[in-house]
């Protein structure tokens, strides 16, 4: 069965068991008219502007305001767009309009079904906030051909929203994100109401579920407000939806459960007066909340309001093609005439009016006088960029020769930077903060849980809540908006939001391609809680794969750092707080381990992103045999634990160190901008000599970024070979291959060939190295534990510990 049979349009739900004593749960619409016959008229007409704009968007390539009689040549060779849910997005946009201008209200527009662009792109141009940024986009007959003709073609606006849209700060192409984004938004941002348009297809999905919580880590003494509205058009793409298929007590008992105050907009032959009153209602009840707070008595588990709108799928488009009902079924999701361009029948249909080229003055009386309160004008969309005052770092330095943990040590920093930021920085963290070892920052902050008493009305910096979707929506909400944020979470569990953050990508790069919009904070991921100490946990906890997601983004967009120690990280994390643009991932370890460099040592390590570890090397590493490489914290230890061993078995066998923070500088010349010259990467890995890698990721990963770099046959890569299990530390590390003595026999083994003394012994070096790893592993599994000693800082014979 290709799409859901129906017996009629708009089918309404089967009715539910539930008492209807529910239903006084629900708000009350107001008996009397709330709106004037003059505003109703404005509205009407901004409607049908719209609706007429956006069905051309869809259909037409000339004849555009319909000046003659429609023929085949007028349609667009490919039919391309999504008329279903336009019509609500319409109403819905047009009444903000209208109560912008009426209360001044400063709001932001964030719509979930991203495939209605049309109906945004109409009222964008009817409003005039098309032409200030894009100039082509004229509010006369000639923008208006522009924006018809060239919509989803080569050099016009696409099929979705985008950056390139006003007012957007969400892509909308991948469903589930809008409410998060929402509140995010408004966070710190205490005028702002964002209006979030959630498709009943869209809260099908997992993340949307988990956002309706959203509102309970927003503090209305501080922060602006979410405006919910769900529109319920009852179908997808050929099926019902479940919302469509929920009656009224069903959703009033869903959303009165999350905490919610339901307002049902249904009233179809009253639309306008219905939704009217339903802003009004809902708008009140947001200012009463925030009074309270504002005014130091603010109501525990306030009832924030949410508005269900009920409306037709494709409201106002063909009722019926081929016998086959098009409004009020999924047929109107996408082209409602599809044989358009050949059909006299579907050509027919289509022509249903004309449009003047440019608005009348009854279209342009809901129109906010304003342009900054217009909804495509809001500077927090496009221009809003706060800059952190970040601290100096090196005062939290640790010294040299120690041992710390990378994320108690940024800890302790993460507490100044909040200090110093109280009103543009948050952590976004799945409920792993204190685990993740930065509970430094409560010394200074606390959590947002509006609805936990220990929490409430504190101010709190620390956004916690157990579900990666919201944390990285609200993240994204919070940095399009102007102000910057930190998402430290375990390893594993990273790669949940990777498709939001390939998301969110695709827009910024759109941003910062697009000339208009200004720089914003960078999104920084910090990943701890690492696979090489997750030996408790075990397999499931052990997954670096998220560094491979960044790898695959723009490279003018993607960052990965892997600091090697307290001061690197240090270092890395205030570069990552001062950037602008780019997606950052940090990945390092929780506990503690060596510290190999100096504050002042780890400054200038970074600043470059590689360099040669002399206190590690033979000779400073000068005319090395072989080069071993550290990307990561602990295999970088291990791989120093491994020039300490030969030196010690291997006196004779040149080895150079060399450590690589910043691991985007191992891609091809010329791939990406941190990218080393041909020349630069000779001089720190050789020309010629044997390279042997540690890495904390995916092998394939390092493969992947020296492409293109001749002579990388020499180079050997170990990494994460998904072997793990609920073990000892170092057994993990033997696991994978990524240990001492791994690293020590492949150096061996590759010195051999340019260094005949060694050359003599390798074999028997190499065989006798594996062979202490196997008695390592067996002294693991036979007394639960590494052996005393595994991880004591390498002490070499020129070097002091």
């Amino acid at each position: 069965m290709p799409g859901q049979r129906i017996s009629k349009p708009n089918p309404p739900p089967d009715p539910s068991h539930l008492p209807d004593s529910i239903l006084d749960l629900r708000a009350q619409p107001r008996t009397k008219a709330v709106i004037s016959n003059t505003e109703l008229d404005s509205l009407r007409s901004f409607v049908r502007a719209a609706n007429y704009i956006t069905a051309a968007m869809i259909f037409l390539k000339d004849n555009v305001i319909l000046e003659k009689e429609l023929t085949f040549d007028d349609i667009k060779p490919r039919l391309l767009g999504h008329w279903g849910t336009c019509p609500g997005l319409v109403l819905v946009y047009a009444h903000l309009n209208r109560i912008i201008k009426r209360t001044n209200l400063d709001s932001l527009l964030v719509v979930g079904p991203g495939h209605g662009a049309p109906a945004v792109l109409s009222c964008l141009w009817l409003e005039d906030s098309l032409a200030p940024f894009w100039p082509l986009y004229t509010r006369d007959r000639a923008g208006l051909t522009r924006l018809i003709t060239k919509f989803s073609t080569p050099g016009g606006f696409p099929s979705h929203i985008n950056a390139e849209t006003p007012g957007t700060i969400h892509e909308g192409g991948e469903l589930g994100y809008a409410l998060s984004v929402a509140f995010g938004a408004v966070m710190d941002n205490p005028n702002l109401v964002v209006t979030c348009i959630v498709g009943d297809g869209e809260a099908e999905t997992g993340p949307t579920a988990t956002a309706w919580h959203g509102f309970k880590y927003i503090d209305p003494a501080e922060s602006g407000a979410v405006l919910p509205i769900v529109h319920v058009n009852g179908f997808k793409i050929s099926e019902r939806t479940i919302y469509g298929c929920m009656d009224d007590k069903e959703m009033i008992a869903l959303f009165s459960g999350y905490g919610y105050q339901v307002r049902i907009v249904e009233d179809l032959d009253n639309i306008d007066q219905d939704l009217a009153d339903a802003l009004e209602w809902a708008l009140s009840e947001i200012s009463h909340i925030q009074h309270a707070a504002r005014s130091g008595n603010p109501i525990v588990k306030p009832r924030w309001p949410v508005l269900i709108l009920r409306t037709p799928k494709g409201w106002t488009g063909p009722k019926q093609l081929n016998g086959e009902y098009i409004e009020g079924s999924f047929h109107s999701h996408q082209v409602p005439l599809p044989e358009a361009k050949t059909s006299e029948e579907q050509l027919k249909m289509l022509q249903v009016g004309r449009l003047d080229g440019q608005p009348t003055e009854d279209v342009l009386r809901i129109v906010p006088d304003k342009k900054e309160k217009r909804l495509g004008m809001r500077k927090e969309a496009y221009a809003a960029f706060q800059p952190l005052t970040v601290p100096a770092w090196m005062p939290f330095g640790v010294q040299r020769g120690s041992e710390a943990s990378c994320m108690k040590t940024i800890g302790s920093y993460l507490r100044e930077v909040i200090k110093k930021n109280p009103s543009n920085f948050r952590i976004f963290s799945p409920d792993e903060l204190v685990s993740n070892k930065l509970d430094a920052v409560f010394d200074v902050t606390g959590r947002n849980f509006q609805w936990d008493v220990a929490c409430r009305a504190q101010g709190g910096r620390v956004i916690e809540i157990l579900s990666e979707h919201t944390c990285q929506g609200m993240l994204q909400g919070y940095t399009l908006t102007g102000r910057t944020a930190l998402f430290p979470t375990y390893e594993a569990f990273l790669g949940i939001v990777h498709t939001m953050m390939v998301q969110y990508s695709k827009f910024t790069k759109m941003a910062f391609e697009t000339d208009w919009r200004q720089d914003i904070g960078s999104v920084n991921y910090l990943e701890t809680s690492t696979w090489t100490r997750q030996e408790h946990n075990g397999f499931s906890h052990q997954n670096p794969s998220f560094i491979g997601a960044v790898l695959n983004l723009k490279p003018m967009l993607a960052r990965v750092y892997l600091p090697p120690d307290a001061n690197c990280f240090l270092s890395t994390l205030a570069h990552c707080l001062r950037a602008k643009n780019y997606i950052n991932l940090m990945v390092g370890s929780k506990q503690p381990t060596s510290v190999w460099l100096s504050p002042e040592e780890a400054n200038r390590h970074c600043v470059a992103g590689a360099s040669v570890w002399k206190f590690a090397s033979v000779d400073d590493g000068v005319d090395p045999d072989v080069v071993l490489v550290g990307i990561g914290t602990e295999v970088t230890f291990e791989v120093i634990a491994a020039a300490a061993l030969l030196r010690k078995l291997v006196p004779a066998l040149r080895v150079r160190v060399v450590n690589v923070t910043d691991l985007m500088i191992l891609s091809s010349n010329g791939s990406h901008p941190h990218a080393l010259s041909e020349e630069d990467f000779d001089t720190l890995f050789t020309k010629d000599r044997p390279i042997i890698v540690n890495y904390h990721g995916y092998p394939i990963e390092v493969k992947g970024l020296v492409l293109g770099r001749p002579g990388m046959e020499r180079m050997r890569i170990e990494g994460y070979r998904e072997e793990g299990t609920t073990t000892s530390p170092f057994d993990m590390l033997l696991c994978n291959n990524v240990s001492r003595y791994h690293v020590a026999a492949s150096a061996v083994r590759g010195g051999a060939l340019f260094n005949a003394k060694v050359s003599t012994e390798a074999h028997e070096l190499a065989s006798y190295i594996m062979h202490l790893a196997q008695k390592d592993k067996e002294y693991i599994y036979r007394e639960g534990r590494d052996p005393d000693g595994t991880f004591d800082t390498p002490v070499f014979g020129d070097v002091k510990k």
